[in-house]
């Protein structure tokens, strides 16, 4: 059966939100990153999509319009019992959550997202799972943006049954991969690749079965 909550992220238009969390991150890094994303998606393939970003915080009535939630940051997060409960719920019931850690939110977000599935780790991604493969082929996981400390980018995840519920992207900078050319001094195809991968992942979360 299809949750009810799923059925509200049917067409006329999918819509993607960046997610606004307490705790002093700048979880508003990035700017150019959501809406390039969007554009490529709208451009790349035939699913109807919003053509705005939209932001969202845990407690906001809008919340559950939204198939693809996006996090990133470069500090603290810190959610609420409320806020748990919310993103539970949230994604026991549909949703898709990407994170983004743009360097610093690491250890954060692991230690609330262990709030909000206590039996439920973080997981390496399978290189063979759809979401490598939906519309663009990633043979070894996610691009490496940016070096850092030098650590291999990663995609980890949170399954729900069979159905990937969040995905983290750890020590790649997917985000900043999205921005516009120019932003940093990478070349144009790292910007191509986390693009591509983005376009698989909200593809992924519009189309993945839902097993609520």
């Amino acid at each position: 059966a299809i949750s009810s909550i799923f059925l509200s992220f049917s067409p006329p238009s999918y819509k993607i939100a960046l997610l606004k969390y307490n705790g002093g991150g700048d979880w508003y890094a990035n700017p150019s990153s959501l809406p390039n994303l969007i554009g490529a998606i709208a451009e790349r393939t035939a699913l109807p999509i919003e053509r705005a970003e939209a932001k969202v915080t845990f407690t906001d009535s809008a919340l559950f319009d939204f198939p693809f939630l996006h996090i990133t940051g470069h500090g603290e997060m810190k959610l609420s019992e409320i806020e748990v409960k919310r993103l539970r719920e949230y994604l026991t019931r549909g949703g898709f959550l990407h994170v983004d850690d743009n360097y610093g939110l690491d250890d954060s977000f692991r230690r609330e997202i262990a709030r909000v599935f206590p039996d439920r780790p973080l997981v390496d991604v399978p290189h063979t799972h759809p979401i490598y493969h939906l519309v663009y082929d990633f043979e070894n996981g996610p691009p490496k943006v940016h070096e850092h400390d030098g650590k291999p980018a990663k995609g980890m995840g949170i399954f729900i049954g069979n159905r990937l519920a969040v995905y983290y992207t750890f020590s790649a900078d997917l985000g900043n991969g999205w921005e516009d050319v120019g932003t940093y001094p990478d070349p144009p195809m790292l910007h191509e690749q986390a693009i591509r991968l983005g376009v698989n992942l909200f593809t992924y979360a519009v189309t993945s079965r839902v097993t609520p």
